[in-house]
């Protein structure tokens, strides 16, 4: 049976679907003011695998991922830029959808932006004014009432006594508590705004994921994932808002992803190790990037270096070498076969792909000795689960050349061959190591001598 650690509960927890057969899924997706980086990534990827094993466990999967497209950094850097917050978010909606599209994740179900509900936010904020919790202040905003919220603090541990004692708490002078948080956002001289029944304004970030998440899926649902660092207060201020105007649990399970660190520091701009995902790009392959994601466990730390990255590669290659000289189709698999089997067994106990990938290990060890196709197929229809292993094995491997390129590495090999043949095997080796020099390694086969780059 499928467990999942559920962040409501602090434990893994069998999963029971609210409708046998279907599962609906809700992940706060991207702000869209800059290009995504590897924190995106992660988040991207963690939850295309959990929806890919939910559907290859027999679910049929609603997956909504939001995109915020309004809030004070889109309007900021709009202004920066001098062009309109729409414009903005419309290029960086575009990047977003080409680097997810390049690290192979699916298209979410529905993909809604914030701009598009801002009528049924207004309504879930009238009826949270309406049963007490939530107020008008003299400024045009409207604040939530977090006292008055019984079990505030459920998801993240937290209690009202140890966050007025915090350091994060916000002060605001139109606030009747320094806890309470904005659902309305009066509007400020030239900012985007809505016309609302308390005024000229916008609406406050935590409030588009309750309605979207309600709009989409109803108000009590399976899964709500995101990164670690929404927990709190994101997260919080969710179940507070939903529950709060609807009266009912707002979803089941809660799933967190952990976080992106560069070099045992967490990414942060401040620190100057911040990347963006098409900054990794210029120097790793896509897929190298997914599968230095998907190999550690997404409740995980992860932490970015080249030199992980670098040992990613030759361990994908490792992979994709076992299945260049056998043929390979993705196929129904036979979860009653051993691999199969272990295989299933790891993505059952919390998504568990760093021993599911080991799984893949094994069937390409077994793949390089036995040369069996039904091996390799069953190596690359599992890898394919994890959204590895669907590209050509001697493409992958020799790269993103040009055709200049492959013709001089040909050449080059073709150059190599006759040397040897000479018997100067000085001209050889020296053709070897130039190849070498040029990220090129050559494996001398029975079949004949084939490339790949380092």
């Amino acid at each position: 049976m499928l467990t999942i650690y559920n962040t409501l509960g602090r434990e893994k927890q069998p999963f029971v679907a609210i409708t046998p057969g279907q599962v609906r899924l809700y992940v706060c997706g991207m702000t869209v003011y800059d290009y995504c980086h590897l924190g995106h990534a992660r988040v991207m990827v963690a939850f295309d695998v959990v929806t890919r094993w939910l559907r290859a466990s027999g679910y049929a999967v609603e997956y909504v991922r939001n995109i915020t497209d309004i809030d004070d950094k889109i309007i900021k850097r709009a202004a920066e830029n001098n062009e309109t917050t729409t414009a903005l978010t419309s290029r960086f909606i575009t990047a977003m959808n080409e680097d997810a599209a390049a690290l192979g994740v699916l298209p979410p179900t529905h993909e809604p932006r914030a701009t598009e509900f801002v009528a049924p936010m207004q309504a879930m904020i009238s009826t949270l004014i309406e049963r007490g919790l939530a107020y008008a202040a003299d400024n045009g905003d409207v604040y939530y009432i977090v006292h008055n919220f019984v079990g505030y603090g459920k998801l993240s541990g937290k209690s009202l006594d140890e966050l007025r004692a915090g350091e994060r708490v916000e002060i605001d002078q139109h606030k009747r508590d320094p806890l309470d948080f904005v659902l309305w956002k009066a509007a400020k001289p030239g900012e985007p705004a809505w016309a609302s029944p308390w005024g000229e304004g916008r609406p406050g970030w935590h409030i588009e994921c309750s309605a979207m998440s309600e709009h989409y899926l109803s108000n009590h649902f399976d899964i709500h994932g995101g990164g670690q660092d929404l927990q709190f207060p994101h997260h919080e201020n969710e179940i507070a808002q939903s529950e709060g105007a609807h009266g009912c649990t707002m979803a089941n399970y809660w799933m967190h992803n952990g976080f992106v660190r560069v070099d045992n520091e967490k990414m942060s701009k401040s620190l100057g190790n911040f990347f963006t995902i098409r900054e990794v790009l210029e120097k790793y392959d896509a897929e190298t990037l997914r599968f230095f994601i998907v190999r550690a466990h997404y409740r995980s730390p992860l932490n970015y270096s080249d030199h992980h990255l670098d040992d990613a590669k030759q361990a994908l290659n490792r992979l994709y070498t076992a299945l260049r000289e056998v043929p390979a189709t993705v196929s129904s698999i036979d979860w009653t076969q051993p691999q199969a089997a272990s295989f299933k067994a790891a993505m059952d106990d919390d998504f568990n792909t760093p021993e599911a990938v080991a799984v893949l290990f094994d069937l390409a060890n077994e793949t390089n000795k036995t040369k069996s196709a039904q091996t390799a197929s069953l190596l690359k229809s599992l890898g394919g689960l994890l959204g590895l292993l669907q590209n050509d094995a001697v493409s992958h491997l020799q790269g993103a050349t040009s055709a200049v390129d492959a013709e001089q590495i040909e050449q080059l090999i073709a150059d190599r061959v006759a040397a040897r043949k000479a018997k100067n095997f000085a001209e050889g080796d020296r053709i070897r190591q130039q190849l070498l020099e040029m990220g090129i390694v050559l494996e001398d086969t029975a079949q004949g001598t084939i490339w790949r780059q380092s």
